[in-house]
Formats: C-alpha cells, sequence, structure tokens
C-alpha cells in the first residue's frame, strides 16, 4: 500500500499512514527533535544495531533540511524501530500502543527497540520501563567457560524468561527532555527460543499509569533459536591461540549484542575475544566476521553460514603480516586499566584480572600492565602483589602495577610507577595522604627499584603548532608530563609515554630536554579504557630483549628504562637502530646504554630496519585529520600522498636531516644514513608520526649536549610557567621543598643555555 499523509495541524499533530496502520507523528519542532534524533542514532551504533543504510540516508537528508517536512521524515524512519508507543497526556496519566517493529528476539542475546514518547505534560521525568516477564541480571563469575551463555537466572518462575533494561548513558540522556516527541531506547533480553509473550510497563513515576492496564502492553515476540558456534582460532603457525572477532549480520547488527554486554566481553568494543575452542551462540542465518590478533596481524574477513541446528563449528585461521617477538622485539602496554572510565556501571569495582588477560592474549601483547589508579584504587590493589599474574603465558605477562591518578599529586602530572615492590606510599592508608607534587613519588618509586614515568605526556602542553619541535609555550595545565620539565632534572623521570596524546604536544618537551643532555627515554601506551577505549595495545613499547629463554618482565621494563625499545601504533617498526657498532639501549665501552663516545666531530653511519603495513588503498578521511585528532599516532597519517609509501627520517637534535621512503608492504627494509656530527648530537630515526626510536647519545671530545640554546630557554621559562600553574594546588607543608626543586631546575637550565650551541641567530 502507498503510503499517504494528511496533515492536520487544527488537530495538533500530522498523521502519516503506513502500511496497513495508522501511525502517529507529532507536531514539533524541527530543530530539537533534529538533535534528538542524531542522538538516538549514534547511541544505536553504539549499541551495535545502527540504522540501515537506507534508513540513514534518509535520517541524514531528514537532518539537512530545517522546513516542517523534516519533522515527518525523521519520525517516519525511527518508526519502524519503535517497538511501543507511549503517550503521556496533559494531566501525566501514561497509555502504550504497539508500534511498528517487529518483535523479533534472539535466544541468549539482547535486542534494542525504540520507544516513541508523545509527551503533551512536558514531563521531564525518567521513562520507566519494568515487565513482570524480566528475571533479575546477575553478575557472572569470573573465569566462565562460556562468556555468552545466559544471564538471567532460571530458577525465577516459567515466566521469567526476559530481560529488559533502558539505555539511558550519554549520548542520551537520563530523564526526558520535555519535548512533545522524542525517541528513547530499550534493551530486550530472551533466555528462549520460540514464541513468549511479555508485558511490558510504563510510567514516569509513581501514579502516572494510566485507568484500565492502558499503561500495560503486552506482546507476542518470536523469539529465534541461537545456535551454540564454536570457534576454532588456529595462530599463524597452525597452533590454537587467542583471536579478536566482530561479528555482523545482514543488517550490520553486531554479535552478541553489546547492551549489557558482561567481563570479560565488554560493552564498549565492537569485537570479542575467544580462545580456540571456546563458543559463542548466533540465531541462525548469514555473518560477516571480521578477525585478527592485533596489530602485528592482518585483519581478514569471512562470511559464515549458521545453520538452524544446536551446534556448529567454524575455523578461523589467522594471519601475520610481521612477527616482531620472533626477531627478540617483545611488545608491551604499560598503562592499561580494569576499572575506571568506560569500564561498566561500577567503574570503582571494575572487572577482573581474567578478564583483562583475555584481552592482552587476544591482541598478542607479550606484556601487559594493569595499572591501578585513584577511582579504583581500594577495590583494585587486591590484586597487586608485586610478581607477575599468575594467569600469564610463556609469551604473556601480566601485571599489576599503578598509576597516580586521582591523587593529590594528579595536577602536576599523572605517573606510571612500574616494577614496584609496594604499592603504598610511606606513611600513608589513604590516597590523600600521598604527596601532593610528583617529585617525591618519582623518587619513591625508584628507591624500591621501579621504572617510573609520565602518562599520556601531551595533556595540559597543547599548543597550535605543527612543527617539531615546536618553541610556542604550552599552559602546563594539564595531567600529562607537565612537572617533568623539573623533574628530568632531579633524574628522577625514566620515560615520557607516548603515542596516546597528539604527537606535537608529546614530543615537543622530550626534544628540547633531550637538546639540553637529558637522557629520559619515550615508551609507548594506550591509557586504556580512558584515552584508547577501542582495545589494548593501541599504543605500544616493543623492547629487545633475547630470545633464548622465558619472557622475563623485570627484563622488559629495564629495556624501558635503557632505551633498549621504540615506541609505535604498532602498525609500523623501526628494529635494530644502531649508531656505528652502538645499538640502542645497549651498553658501548662506557658501560653507559646508548652512549656513542667520538674523539672529534665527523661521519657516523646510522642503521634501522623499517617496516609497515598499509592497505592499497588510502583512508582520505583518516588521514586528513589534524593532528590534535584521534588517533594520534596512526601509520595511515604517514603515507606519502595516495602511494604505499611511508617516510622513514634521520632525527639529529630534534631535526629530520634525511628520509628514505619504503613500502608499506609489510617487508622488511635495511635501511643506511652517514651523517656529519659537528657538536655532540643526540640520533633517532622515526615514522611520523607512527613509530619512534630511542635515541643514541653521542658525545664528542668528551663534551655532553647542548645542542639548542633555543630548546634551553624553552625549558627555563617552562619550569616558570609550570610553576604558576601548580603552586596553588601543593600543600603549604610541601610548598618549599617543591619551590627549592623548581630552583635547581631554573639554576640547571640557565647552565645550559650558557654552554649550549647558539642557535637563536
Amino acid at each position: 500500500m502507498q503510503n499517504i499523509r494528511a496533515v492536520s495541524l487544527t488537530l495538533g499533530c500530522i498523521f502519516a499512514f503506513c502500511g496497513d496502520g495508522l501511525a502517529e507523528t507529532v507536531q514539533v519542532e524541527a530543530q530539537p527533535l533534529q538533535a534528538q534524533a542524531m542522538r538516538v542514532a549514534k547511541a544505536l551504533e553504539f549499541l551495535g544495531e545502527p540504522l540501515s543504510r537506507k534508513d540513514a540516508k534518509q535520517l541524514s537528508r531528514a537532518l539537512e533540511q530545517g522546513d516542517e517536512d523534516s519533522v515527518y521524515q525523521i519520525q517516519e524512519v525511527l518508526d519502524r524501530r519503535v517497538l511501543a508507543d507511549v503517550h503521556i497526556n496533559p494531566e501525566s496519566r501514561v497509555k502504550v500502543s504497539r508500534g511498528s517493529a517487529s518483535a523479533s528476539l534472539v535466544q541468549q542475546g539482547w535486542r534494542i527497540f525504540l520507544v516513541k514518547v508523545h509527551n503533551e505534560a512536558g514531563v521531564t521525568a525518567a521513562l520507566d520501563i519494568q515487565s513482570p516477564n524480566a528475571g533479575p541480571v546477575y553478575k557472572r563469575s569470573s573465569g566462565s567457560p562460556a562468556p555468552d551463555t545466559a544471564i538471567i537466572k532460571t530458577s525465577d518462575v516459567k515466566t521469567r524468561w526476559m530481560g529488559v533494561a533502558s539505555f539511558d548513558s550519554q549520548p542520551l540522556e537520563k530523564t526526558l527532555s520535555g519535548l512533545e516527541c522524542e525517541y528513547r531506547i530499550v534493551q530486550i533480553f530472551s533466555r528462549d527460543a520460540g514464541k513468549r509473550e511479555a508485558t511490558l510497563q510504563f510510567n514516569v513515576g509513581q501514579g502516572t499509569q494510566d485507568l484500565g492496564f492502558r499503561s500495560d502492553l503486552p506482546i507476542l515476540f518470536d523469539c529465534q533459536r541461537a545456535v551454540n558456534v564454536r570457534l576454532n582460532v588456529v595462530d599463524d603457525d597452525g597452533k590454537p591461540t587467542t583471536g579478536q572477532f566482530v561479528i555482523k549480520d545482514e543488517l550490520n547488527r553486531v554479535y552478541p549484542s553489546r547492551a549489557r554486554r558482561l567481563e570479560p566481553d565488554f560493552f564498549f568494543h565492537d569485537q570479542i575475544y575467544r580462545q580456540d575452542g571456546e563458543s559463542v551462540f548466533l540465531p541462525p542465518g548469514e555473518y560477516e566476521v571480521e578477525y585478527s590478533r592485533g596489530p602485528e596481524y592482518l585483519i581478514l574477513r569471512k562470511t559464515i553460514n549458521v545453520p538452524d541446528r544446536p551446534n556448529h563449528s567454524e575455523t578461523f585461521r589467522l594471519k601475520r603480516w610481521i612477527h616482531l617477538a620472533q626477531m627478540g622485539w617483545y611488545s608491551g602496554d604499560h598503562h592499561v586499566h580494569a576499572a575506571g572510565c568506560a569500564h561498566y556501571e561500577s567503574p570503582t569495582a571494575g572487572v577482573t584480572p581474567e578478564s583483562m588477560m583475555r584481552h592482552i592474549l587476544g591482541e598478542d601483547l607479550n606484556i601487559g600492565c594493569v595499572l591501578s589508579w585513584g577511582p579504583c584504587w581500594y577495590d583494585q590493589k587486591q590484586y597487586f602483589d608485586g610478581k607477575i599474574s599468575p594467569l600469564s603465558t610463556d609469551f604473556n605477562l601480566m601485571r599489576y602495577d599503578v598509576e597516580v591518578s586521582g591523587f593529590p599529586s594528579s595536577h602536576a602530572g599523572h605517573l606510571c610507577l612500574l616494577r614496584l615492590e609496594e604499592d603504598d606510599y610511606p606513611g600513608t592508608t589513604k590516597i590523600e595522604e600521598w604527596p601532593s607534587w610528583d617529585l617525591p613519588v618519582l623518587r619513591w618509586g625508584k628507591e624500591q627499584g621501579g621504572v617510573v614515568g609520565f602518562s599520556h605526556s601531551g595533556w595540559g602542553l597543547q599548543v597550535d603548532d605543527d612543527t617539531l619541535p615546536s618553541y610556542k609555550m604550552p599552559k602546563f595545565d594539564g595531567i600529562g608530563a607537565n612537572e617533568y620539565v623539573v623533574d628530568v632534572v632531579h633524574g628522577v623521570s625514566d620515560f615520557i609515554s607516548a603515542v596516546d596524546t597528539p604527537i606535537i604536544w608529546e614530543l615537543s618537551v622530550w626534544y628540547h630536554t633531550l637538546n639540553c643532555g637529558y637522557q629520559c627515554r619515550i615508551s609507548g601506551e594506550t591509557a586504556f579504557p580512558c584515552i584508547y577505549g577501542e582495545r589494548v595495545g593501541l599504543g605500544r613499547a616493543y623492547v629487545k630483549l633475547p630470545k633464548q629463554g622465558p619472557l622475563n618482565y623485570d627484563q622488559w621494563v629495564q629495556g624501558i628504562k635503557d632505551g633498549r625499545s621504540y615506541c609505535c601504533d604498532g602498525r609500523s617498526h623501526l628494529i635494530d637502530f644502531h649508531v656505528n657498532d652502538i645499538a640502542v639501549g645497549e651498553p658501548g665501552p662506557t658501560g653507559q646504554p646508548s652512549l656513542l663516545t667520538l674523539p672529534k666531530p665527523g661521519t657516523v653511519n646510522v642503521g634501522v630496519t623499517a617496516a609497515a603495513y598499509l592497505d592499497k588503498e588510502a583512508d582520505v578521511e583518516l588521514k586528513s585529520r589534524p593532528l590534535s585528532e584521534k588517533p594520534y599516532w596512526h601509520v595511515e597519517r604517514a603515507r606519502i600522498d595516495t602511494t604505499r609509501n611511508v617516510p622513514v627520517e634521520l632525527i639529529v637534535n630534534g631535526i629530520s636531516v634525511e628520509t628514505v621512503e619504503i613500502e608499506a608492504d609489510g617487508a622488511l627494509n635495511d635501511i643506511q644514513f652517514q651523517t656529519e656530527l659537528t657538536q655532540s648530537s643526540w640520533v633517532a630515526v622515526r615514522v611520523f608520526p607512527s613509530s619512534h626510536t630511542n635515541p643514541i647519545f653521542v658525545e664528542i671530545d668528551g663534551k655532553p649536549i647542548r645542542a639548542s640554546k633555543r630548546s634551553a630557554q624553552w625549558c627555563l621559562e617552562a619550569v616558570d610557567v609550570c610553576w604558576n600553574a601548580k603552586k596553588g594546588r601543593i600543600r603549604q607543608a610541601e610548598q618549599a621543598d617543591a619551590k627549592a626543586a623548581f630552583d635547581v631546575a631554573r639554576e640547571a637550565y640557565k647552565s645550559i643555555i650558557a654552554e649550549s650551541y647558539d642557535d637563536t641567530k
């Protein structure tokens, strides 16, 4: 039947005949409805059940219109997903009728529907949705062998076969807006297969239900039977492993539904992680499966057909484009969290070590450092014991350590403390008693043999500049490597973290201090799931370790301290970097890591083995994003025009002095540079903005590195800016010691200015 529209402004609403039924289209101003529709579309996409391509195009066209016709178009699109029409009359009484969406559920899974609210009363309370057929939801025990088994207690009466939950998190609001028309999201879980009836009950507060049970809506659901699909997961070498899977049906819906996922699956992910032999429950049908295992693997795709029978199996063989561990370079992400930020409704508790280990395995991280921090400190610190987790494997180690975040010193910069023996600062029993500036905390970490540095370094160091290094002065008003300009002078910052904040902001402060002769290293991290929630290991450090013998956490962390490493997004790699006969992070004749001594100026030979992988087709949208937008480090940004090439740059004292292009096809490329050094210098290699080696320090004629007077002057001014930004939040009892430490840094930079190469002219 053709859709026919009749408009009746005198009745205060528009009527649209759709199919065989009459659906009410509410008269409402266009702009607020457009804004709400955009949020609903984003929420549906977030939950893994986005609008179809056809509906998305129609909605997009409607949102571009500014006239009243868009009101009809928006409601026409969204009404197709409406399970229930809720009408709130001027006296705030609620009645409900059936919407046009098909009442189709899936066994052992969640489905997403819209609820349309015609709000004549302008109510701004929450829309409450309940059902006498809904059983309680419980949290799965850790280490459950079947992550997708039912989450509804079957001990309840047979009629309690479903779960019902409103979605009222961002980008939606928790309450109604008061607009005459808006849409809410309801999530429904089915324990069973077959025909099942349930009653949905709606209200906006006590006493708002309409008389005669008109706020109750009985619906007969058709619950599709789920098939237990066993996943046979085979690594590139033929051995069983853990893989990452994104499973979508022909409507682009994600399985298992992201709505109400529980650990070890995270609701803010499309992907799930399954070990060889584990299962996922899927209704019969056709699915597109995307599977991989971290950035060293290709992203593969496979169409599977799930038959209508109780059990089915599918085999997925992973394929690498590079294997760094076989070459002695072991990956790690030293900043992931098991609680806080995106983690669930109770972020102070978080998830278990079993869940975190699954994600570390699924992204093929050799080392995963799970950091307890402020919001989860008192719950998650139970897992810290100063040892490797017993859940670790021979090639995938997990350890709990500390991020000083949400502590009194956090305003000066969050700290990453690795390889601790004790996680409580001396003399404290609670967070509030810790120091209110960073230097004492860093000293304490190092005194117990820890390796310590700054997290998400760029925050607070923002500059509107794409030049590296930038000589513009940031405000030092954030939680990144702010106090670093002082602490590096005192020799207590082993590393500065990168990859998880804009690259110019991160690298500028590091380059300036390297030009002053300080030898802090750089490392890669993700700050999962607070900065990057997509997956662990988006920011990585690769450390060179002996290929013989078991993987050793202490050696890996020591490699971060010594700079026997590089950091990257995992999509480009710079291994075996050396200058003359000194390899990065390895001790030379002096015994100091990464130090090459020369009697006089001259030419040095630089070598590195580089590899990268890019799809043949460019991602123009990603490549064109400003460096201040995510993803901050990504090999796609390094692509040269529309080719498959990326630049490998030789960096001397922060300046790119030579570039070699390589094809990003996954092949290893042995690259040689020669460069003349006229003064003591630091040398590094980078693929901007995707990977960066640690430096090799070249001292000529016994003189320290004093590469740039401009950098030293920048650092001196930065100490003053940092002090003025931070002093107000340093406790009065600690002010004298803090001021003295800042004064030491000022005097050091003044001396360095006098000794530095004058590049100010």
